[in-house]
C-alpha cells in the first residue's frame, strides 16, 4: 500500500512539473514571438488556449500585458518601458522601411480575409495616401522601391500577407513587374492596442502605458509593479542605477517575490548582486537569445572581460567608478583587442583574424550595447558594466591529435 501511494505521489509530482513546463513554454513563446499561430505551432497554440485564464491573469496582474487569443493566433501585447534599437526589425535598413510597413498595415485594414490584390494596387494606394498626408513616395526611385519591398517581405514573414503569384523582389528591380497577394486575418493584430485615442496624444511618453491606470494609490501601485515586471521580462539586464527611484525601491523590497514569481512562471534563476538583481535562464538554449551567444562577438566580450579583470588586479591604471562601471577610452579598448588577437588568433576564424583592433573593438562594443552590458560615453569613452564580470571564459585544449 505504501509503495503504491509513493508511486502515485511521484506520478502526480511528475505530471505537475510537466504541466508547469508546458505553461513556461507558453509564456516564453508569447514573450519572444510576434504571436503563436495555430497553423505553424498547433500544439503550443492549443496549450495556450487550454490555460488561457491562468496565463492571462498572471500576465495582466504582473505586467499589464493583454493576452489575445483568436481562432488563428495567440498574441501577447507587449509594451516596453524603454525602447532600444535591438527591439526593431533587424531586416530594416532605414526609417522609411517602417513608414512603408505601417502604411502596408493601413492598406490591409481595409481588406477582408482571403481578399486578393495586385502589388501595383497596394503601392499606388499607399503612395496616394502618403502624398495626401504630405509624405513623399516615388516608386520610380529605386531606393523607395527597395524600402517598400523590405516592408512587404516583413509583412509576408509575419504571415499577415501571402504571396499567391510572384513577390516584391522582382518589382524592387523593375517597377513594371507585378505580383499577386492575399490578405490574412492576422493583419489587424500586428500593432498593439493603445489604451487611449492616439489623436489626443501630443508626446510619445503618453503611449508608454499598456493599459489605463487610475490616479488612486492602488492604480499607481499597479502601474509601478507593471513597470518593474515589464523591464525584467523584456530587457536582458537592468542594473540598480538604471531604475527610477520608485522602481528601485520596489525591486529592493519585493526582491523575494520577484525571484519566486519569475522562477515559477518562466523557470528563471534570480540572484541579487551588488550591481543589481539578475535573472539567468537555466538551460543552454531557449525561445529567446541568451548571453553569451554563439557569435564571435560574445567570445570577444568574454575574453575582454577576463583581460579587464586581470588589469584591474594588476593596478594597471584601470579602476572602477563609484557605480561599479569601468571607463575605457577607445585607444585602451583597441589595445586590449590587439593583445587578445595576438594571444588567441589561433582559435579565431579567418575573418576575425583579419579584423583590425579597431574593428574588433567596434564589434564588441555594439554587442555589449545590445545586451545592456556597456554604454557609450561620448565619442571617446566606453563604459563596461560590472555585470559582464559575472562571466569568465577561456579556450580549452583543442589538441585532438594527442593520445
Amino acid at each position: 500500500m505504501a509503495t503504491g501511494a509513493l508511486r502515485r505521489a511521484s506520478k502526480r509530482a511528475r505530471n505537475a512539473e510537466q504541466l508547469a513546463e508546458r505553461k513556461r513554454a507558453c509564456i516564453h513563446a508569447l514573450l519572444n514571438r510576434p504571436w503563436v499561430a495555430k497553423e505553424d505551432d498547433a500544439d503550443l497554440y492549443f496549450t495556450i488556449k487550454d490555460h488561457y485564464e491562468e496565463l492571462r491573469n498572471w500576465l495582466m496582474d504582473k505586467a499589464g500585458f493583454p493576452l489575445i487569443v483568436t481562432r488563428t493566433i495567440a498574441k501577447l501585447d507587449k509594451t516596453p518601458v524603454k525602447a532600444y534599437p535591438w527591439m526593431g526589425f533587424a531586416e530594416f535598413r532605414d526609417k522609411r522601411d517602417y513608414i512603408f510597413f505601417t502604411y502596408g498595415l493601413w492598406y490591409l485594414e481595409g481588406k477582408t480575409e482571403l481578399d486578393q490584390f495586385l502589388l501595383s494596387d497596394i503601392v499606388e494606394e499607399i503612395r496616394e495616401q502618403m502624398v495626401a498626408e504630405g509624405i513623399e513616395a516615388d516608386w520610380a526611385n529605386y531606393y523607395d522601391r527597395l524600402a517598400m519591398a523590405r516592408a512587404l517581405k516583413k509583412l509576408r514573414s509575419l504571415g499577415v500577407l501571402h504571396n499567391v503569384d510572384g513577390d516584391e523582389s522582382g518589382w524592387a528591380q523593375d517597377a513594371e513587374r507585378n505580383a499577386l497577394y492575399e490578405c490574412s486575418p492576422n493583419a489587424r493584430y500586428v500593432l498593439r492596442r493603445f489604451p487611449r485615442d492616439l489623436t489626443g496624444c501630443s508626446r510619445l511618453e503618453e503611449l508608454e502605458d499598456p493599459i489605463p491606470y487610475a490616479s488612486t494609490q492602488e492604480g499607481q501601485s499597479m502601474r509601478l509593479r507593471h513597470r518593474v515586471y515589464r523591464r525584467l521580462l523584456l530587457e536582458p539586464v537592468v542594473a540598480d542605477r538604471q531604475w527610477d527611484e520608485d522602481d528601485l525601491n520596489y525591486v529592493l523590497w519585493q526582491r523575494r517575490a520577484l525571484i519566486d514569481q519569475l522562477e515559477k512562471m518562466l523557470g528563471w534563476v534570480g540572484r541579487r548582486y551588488r550591481e543589481g538583481l539578475l535573472f539567468f535562464h537555466p538551460e543552454l538554449t531557449g525561445e529567446s537569445d541568451l548571453f553569451p551567444t554563439l557569435s564571435a562577438a560574445s567570445d570577444l566580450a568574454l575574453l575582454a572581460a577576463g583581460e579587464i579583470r586581470s588589469r584591474l588586479s594588476e593596478d594597471s591604471g584601470l579602476h572602477t567608478e563609484a557605480n561599479g562601471m569601468i571607463r575605457l577610452t577607445r585607444s585602451e579598448l583597441e589595445a586590449i583587442f590587439y593583445q587578445l588577437q595576438e594571444k588567441y588568433k589561433v582559435f579565431w576564424s579567418k575573418e576575425l583574424r583579419e579584423f583590425s583592433s579597431q574593428e574588433l573593438a567596434e564589434l564588441c562594443m555594439k554587442h555589449l550595447l545590445e545586451w545592456g552590458l556597456g554604454e557609450q560615453e561620448g565619442e571617446a569613452a566606453f563604459l563596461i558594466s560590472p555585470m559582464l564580470g559575472r562571466w569568465q571564459a577561456e579556450y580549452g585544449n583543442t589538441d585532438l591529435e594527442r593520445e
